[in-house]
């Protein structure tokens, strides 16, 4: 099987060949530049600044060099432009981080520092624009910057909450045009995220990518309006699901079914013990939603869904079953109910997991290259039994994490695959 052929099967819960593996295909299955940086130098790869992907985690390129010593086997496309609202495609530029790298950045990442230091983004490169994200000198990524005005009750309009959710335009066709002609017939599988179809991610609230953003813009005061203006909730999300799908409809006719998934939603409904809200809300504001736009994609095309949900979801899988999503992401394994066993036996057989290799927050950054080694054995054996799981971390591998370790868990899943 090629790499393609090897997550598909693996989607459709059929027994690969071999595990398939991600890593840095989405802002959620991805690397932070320094350990690219850690990794190149340790293969004996040409020495070169890393490009910065996603920068509002800071993560990196895994160019094809190293993809292929690490037998990654998926391409990530991505919009346009980042979360800043700055193009991404274009002329690059180096850029000293805090930590001492030089990596590679677009002509528009433009910044400034406060008064103690730490580095401010701004929208769409505009100096003179309000700041949208900060990283804290001592920090490896960005953190967004809350610009909620007085929230007025008989003011509120949900189009302010949808001025970034706009029907495609040609240039942005024109573009998904020319990265799908790039990787057309790849032996790799093929992840797009287009944008657009993430109702209610909280990563997207504060609109970082705005210069002036309106309407609900503070974290809390959204997670309040879920139960506190339900209604203006479903509009937004209403009115956002069809622009979606009016985009999808566009998108399709520029890149057929050359990709094999496409990137849905990151909205997480998960803590480490419990959800930030329960099954009914789930049904009631969000899976009516999910619904429509899983089914237009499943109905028009043969690309598979993807939904990224941190936490203790375990009592929501069902559900994103029911609405129609073929994978789910990050299975934080170490969240209360996350059990890798009985995940497998309990929906393996209807949602393929994509990641849950290795626990991130303790394993892999703090434990031992043989506790690594351990437990990726062991989550390999679970989830890989007969399909539906595609090898990647829990959420993207950090800047602070030991070269040893990261090391360690590609040679257990090589030694893994070459087993079987």
């Amino acid at each position: 099987m090629n790499s393609r052929e090897r997550v598909i099967a693996s989607i459709n819960h059929q027994t690969p060949d071999k595990i398939p593996i991600d890593v840095g295909s989405t802002g959620v299955t991805g690397i932070h530049a320094l350990a690219v940086e850690k990794l190149r130098e340790y293969y004996g790869l040409e020495k070169r600044p890393v490009r910065i992907i996603e920068p509002y985690q800071m993560l990196g390129e895994v160019e094809k060099d190293l993809s292929e010593i690490l037998g990654l086997d998926v391409i990530g496309l991505s919009p346009k432009k980042n979360m800043f609202g700055i193009p991404n495609n274009g002329n690059l530029k180096e850029f000293k981080t805090f930590w001492g790298q030089v990596v590679l950045v677009p002509s528009g990442f433009n910044t400034s520092t406060d008064d103690q230091g730490n580095l401010l983004i701004h929208p769409e490169g505009d100096i003179n624009a309000p700041p949208s994200g900060k990283m804290p000198k001592a920090s490896y990524f960005f953190d967004a910057l809350i610009r909620q005005k007085p929230v007025i009750e008989e003011n509120l309009n949900p189009e302010d909450n949808l001025e970034e959710f706009s029907e495609i335009g040609e240039g942005d066709l024109s573009y998904w045009k020319a990265e799908i002609e790039k990787v057309k017939g790849s032996e790799k599988a093929i992840i797009a995220n287009f944008g657009g179809t993430a109702v209610g991610d909280i990563a997207l609230v504060p609109a970082m990518n705005l210069k002036d953003p309106k309407g609900i813009r503070d974290i809390a005061e959204w997670y309040m309006s879920i139960i506190m203006r339900p209604d203006y909730i479903h509009e937004i999300f209403s009115r956002q699901t069809d622009i979606a799908i009016k985009n999808l409809e566009k998108l399709y006719n520029v890149v057929y079914n050359h990709i094999d998934l496409v990137f849905i939603c990151g909205t997480d409904f998960g803590t480490q013990d419990s959800q930030f809200c329960g099954v009914e809300t789930l049904e009631e504001m969000y899976l009516p939603y999910y619904k429509k736009m899983n089914d237009w994609i499943h109905t028009h095309t043969t690309w598979k869904t993807f939904k990224h949900s941190c936490g203790a979801v375990e009592p929501f899988i069902s559900k994103f079953i029911e609405a129609g999503f073929d994978v789910l992401n990050p299975v934080q394994i170490n969240a209360k109910g996350m059990d890798p066993a009985h995940l497998k036996k309990t929906y393996g057989n209807e949602i393929t997991f994509w990641g849950g290799g290795v626990d991130t927050q303790k394993v892999l950054a703090f434990g031992s290259p043989s506790e690594v080694k351990d437990q990726v054995n062991e989550n390999l054996r679970i989830f890989g039994e007969n399909g539906g799981f595609v090898f990647n971390t829990v959420h993207n591998i950090q800047a602070n994490v030991p070269l040893e370790n990261m090391v360690a868990m590609f040679e257990t899943i090589d030694d893994y695959n070459r087993s079987l």
